[in-house]
């Protein structure tokens, strides 16, 4: 039995919006050729997609997509023409159009900040609504930064009296005594993707500002023990590197009015053999209690360069297949 075929034509207003699509020197379109049967074409003011009904109706809503959010106002990336097309495919681009429209904060340069996928919006929201959230998954999903902007903008809003950024020194085994240099030199090594963030929410200046203050504080995981946090808003990052007992000492230092956000990335476990992950095992001990919020992170969800995803599935297929 033949497969039906089908052309359509989306107009244009002009020629900026083919660009803004296809991308310069037709990028995006050639991405999207890659992974599609489908011809897609550029006559004149319009765009022609013919082939089989299926790709092309997965292609007429990703490319109606694209050009309403650059009417919009967004100029969509290549990160993002690879996302609108794996949603494309089950007819699910259009939620892009409400992904792309909130802005969490901006930058200290005033570059809006948003969410880039429908995981990162799930995260947002279960973080505002709920006082404990894990968010795991690979790298590269946003996890860590999207916790920091968040932390950033309850500090401003006022809902919290300061922030705590904390991570297992797995490579120093929480021993940072055998390092050179004082607490401050020792712990930044662990702390840098912390820091990356709070410089492009705050600026470096605020940042230090907020040090000075104590309004931020960074600690190694081994320093959180014996004290309750109230009014705060607590990171655990690396979380996959906490064995269960530091995992349940963190959990338990939740004061009133704070928050905390435990990321990590299970497949990236640093911690000696035979010793558990007590981001593993919170999992399993914590997941029937409703007030814990659990985000699973896929490749999907990456949202680094394009490659990040493809290495993220290469190695799950690899180890899939070793088992």
């Amino acid at each position: 039995m033949q497969s039906e075929t089908r052309t359509v034509k989306i107009p244009l207003l002009n020629a900026a919006e083919g660009l803004a699509v296809f991308g310069p020197q037709d990028k995006f379109l050639k991405l999207v050729e890659q992974q599609m049967e489908a011809s897609i074409s550029s006559r004149e003011a319009e765009i022609v997609i013919s082939g089989e009904k299926q790709e092309v109706d997965s292609l007429e809503q990703l490319f109606n997509v694209l050009l309403q959010l650059f009417r919009g106002g967004y100029n969509p990336s290549e990160r993002d023409i690879v996302y609108a097309l794996d949603l494309a495919r089950t007819m699910q681009a259009e939620e892009l159009l409400d992904l792309f429209k909130a802005e969490i904060t901006s930058t200290f340069r005033g570059k809006p900040i948003r969410v880039k996928t429908i995981g990162q919006r799930h995260y947002v929201k279960t973080i505002k609504k709920q006082d404990v959230v894990f968010g795991i998954g690979p790298a590269g999903t946003g996890k860590t930064y999207l916790a920091v902007v968040l932390a950033v903008a309850a500090l401003k809003e006022g809902s919290v009296k300061r922030i705590i950024l904390t991570r297992p020194a797995v490579e120093a085994g929480e021993n940072l005594g055998f390092l050179p240099g004082d607490l401050q030199e020792k712990v930044d090594p662990y702390l840098r993707p912390l820091y990356d963030a709070l410089h492009d929410v705050l600026g470096p200046d605020q940042t230090a500002k907020a040090f000075e203050r104590g309004t931020i504080e960074i600690a190694p995981l081994a320093y959180m023990r014996g004290r309750t946090l109230d009014d705060a808003f607590i990171i655990l990052d690396e979380a996959q590197n906490t064995t269960p007992e530091q995992m349940k000492m963190f959990l338990t230092r939740l004061g009133f009015g704070s928050k905390m956000v435990i990321t990590g990335d299970v497949t990236q476990i640093d911690l000696p053999r035979g010793k558990n992950s007590g981001l593993i095992e919170a999992q399993r001990i914590l997941r029937d209690i409703e007030e814990i919020g659990f985000i699973f992170f896929t490749e999907q969800d990456v949202v680094r360069h394009s490659l990040v995803q493809k290495i993220i599935v290469a190695y799950n297929w690899d180890a899939e297949n070793k088992a």
